[in-house]
């Protein structure tokens, strides 16, 4: 069957194992999910927590459990592991896993008639040493490091300036805040820690035999990267360093290589005797849980993702590196010039679901779960609620069930009209008399709203980022949805109308698995790429579209477009009028990275 390719998801509730041909045709995928498959670990949801902290860790033994249980569901499978020409993965964001000083020896010198956990873990008595300093990895969802994010703010100045060199803001689950919280909380395990890895990092490690090198995308997820210098920042590293000293932490967090296809070497000789790798194959740079996404597709530049699950992503490849606070910039995981554009917001379906249930709950013959009062009322209601949009205010709104954290602000709703420069509130349904406001009828005025609502957004942190296609505006090439919200025809119109996309707006079916398929193609990429060859160009001679994306509407309307634009100065207003009311700052629940692909 000829050379094959082996992708790999390490989120937090699942490993998931993928195998595509040198075509990228899938033709293994296997998984351990945590909660069924290693009860045992006391975890829920993957994670272990510590509420009085606002801790959320998970034990690193578990990880290692699950390699070795994901390639035995793959061999069951009839995965022939000797085809295997090279490797890669993702890894949730911003974990940190703490190796000891003796990880490298027992990495390099695994027995294949043991386990991983047999090998790796240590005795809880001394009696075998073990790879980690630390049994656990905080989570992405982990928010007990207020403190030290506002020490890494202050360190430049203002969230603006950390920012613009690194990216990012702080931000709780970044690793920088993290890895200065265990320095602080467990000094003698920091100590005693030979390297620091991402989570990414660390899942190459155990198949290179010895510590890997952290991701140039993936770095930037630390608030520790000076992204245009190509290097650590400093001062930012003496900061989490503290009195070990810079130099002590850049050991511990090793070189980054420019090259994201870079081979980091032979697969380990655990792999080979065990599962019968070849000797030859290559272990290609790990990156990051959202970079990989973006590389599940040949996304070219300004072409934009965004996901529509319970929370909401937006990603988007972009030449342009203009750092906000409200979002993330991050390096391209495999073409350098590139960046990748990130927004993360709490709210998404949840908020969609609450405005069609209020509707359904309305009529006694509706399904309660049913979306097609919804869509039917979004559709047919005008563009921001104007009937004569040279009389009418326009209807602008903020829906959020959960506290945000693009705009700041705590849970709320706020219902605006906007005309002439001027917002005017419209009171809420208990604040009513029983003649309902014509001006917003509540609920049925809520459904395009709060889809205009979520774009709107969208476009406003994105304007400034896109590029002009041909004779139109500048807007996104294209715009791609995924996740479970994608398949609403009534979302795709709005996303259509109000994000445009020159070429349309399209659909990406490809399961749960475009974190994985993302990494494997990175693989292929690394092993069989010509001199030169980027990654967009290698995808897309292999890019089976018709497979996995279906356009589902038109993009940019003439007209309806441009409304959308005025609008968006209205939109503004109405996000600071939110802050001044419920803006929480920096004391804001902050689980704002929900992941893409899992």
């Amino acid at each position: 069957m000829g050379d094959q390719f082996l992708g790999f998801d390490l989120s937090t509730q699942q490993l998931k194992g993928i195998i595509v041909m040198s075509d990228l045709k899938l033709v293994h995928e296997a998984k351990v999910d945590f909660d069924a498959d290693l009860s045992k670990y006391g975890i829920e949801k993957g994670v272990l927590t510590n509420p009085s902290e606002g801790e959320v860790f998970a034990p690193v033994a578990l990880w290692l459990e699950a390699i070795d249980l994901v390639l035995q569901r793959l061999k069951q499978q009839g995965a022939d592991f000797s085809k295997i020409q090279g490797i890669s993965g993702a890894g949730m964001q911003h974990g940190t896993v703490f190796w000891s000083q003796d990880a490298e020896t027992l990495l390099g010198g695994l027995d294949a008639g043991e386990t991983l956990l047999e090998q790796l873990e240590g005795g809880s008595k001394g009696e075998r040493k073990g790879a980690f300093s630390h049994p656990f990895s905080p989570n992405w969802q982990d928010a007990s490091t207020q403190k030290q994010c506002e020490d890494f703010d202050a360190k430049l100045g203002d969230p603006e300036k950390l920012a613009e060199e690194t990216g990012s803001k702080a931000h709780h689950r970044f690793s920088g805040p993290q890895i200065l919280r265990f320095h602080q909380k467990y000094p003698d395990a920091y100590k005693a820690t030979a390297r620091i890895s991402l989570v990414s990092s660390f899942l190459a490690s155990i198949f290179l035999g010895k510590v890997a090198p952290i991701d140039i995308g993936d770095v930037c997820g630390a608030n520790l990267w000076d992204i245009k210098k190509g290097g650590w920042h400093e001062d930012l590293l003496a900061l989490a360093a503290g009195n070990e000293g810079v130099d002590d932490l850049k050991s511990k967090l090793g070189q980054v290589p420019e090259d994201g296809g870079s081979s980091f070497g032979e697969v380990s000789q655990y792999f080979v005797k065990r599962y019968n790798f070849p000797s030859s194959a290559q272990v290609i740079a790990f990156t990051g849980d959202n970079p990989s996404t973006i590389l599940a597709l040949p996304l070219r530049s300004s072409d934009a993702i965004v996901s529509l699950g319970t929370s909401t992503t937006f990603l988007m490849s972009t030449p342009q590196y203009k750092p906000d606070p409200a979002y993330h910039f991050m390096n391209h995981p495999t073409t350098a010039g590139l960046y990748m554009f990130m927004l993360c917001y709490k709210n998404g379906g949840l908020a969609r679901e609450n405005i069609r249930d209020a509707i359904n709950n309305l009529s006694s013959s509706a399904d309660s779960k049913s979306w097609d009062s919804f869509n039917e009322t979004a559709t047919s209601t005008p563009a921001l609620g104007q009937k004569d949009p040279t009389s009418d205010p326009m209807r602008l709104g903020l829906f959020f069930p959960r506290p945000e954290i693009v705009p700041n602000v705590k849970a709320g709703t706020w219902r605006f009209l906007y005309k002439d420069g001027n917002l005017s509130a419209v009171a809420p349904p208990e604040a009513q008399t029983k003649t309902e406001d014509k001006s917003w009828p509540i609920p049925h005025g809520d459904a395009r709203a709060i889809l205009e609502s979520q774009f709107l957004s969208l476009r406003l942190r994105s304007q400034s980022l896109v590029e002009k296609p041909g004779s139109l505006p500048p807007q996104p090439r294209r715009v791609y949805l995924v996740g479970g919200g994608a398949v609403n025809p009534a979302i795709a119109e709005l996303a259509g109308e109000v994000l445009g996309g020159a070429d349309g707006v399209y659909r990406l079916d490809i399961g749960g698995n475009a974190c994985a398929l993302g990494a494997a193609y990175k693989a292929a990429w690394g092993v069989d790429r010509k001199q030169g060859e980027k990654f967009e160009d290698f995808l897309e001679a292999r890019w089976n579209e018709e497979g996995f994306v279906k356009k589902i509407c038109q993009g940019y309307r003439k007209g309806t477009w441009e409304r959308y634009g005025e609008a968006l100065k209205g939109f503004d207003l109405v996000e600071q009028k939110a802050l001044a009311e419920k803006g929480e700052g920096k004391l804001a629940e902050e689980n704002a990275g929900e992941k893409v692909a899992g």
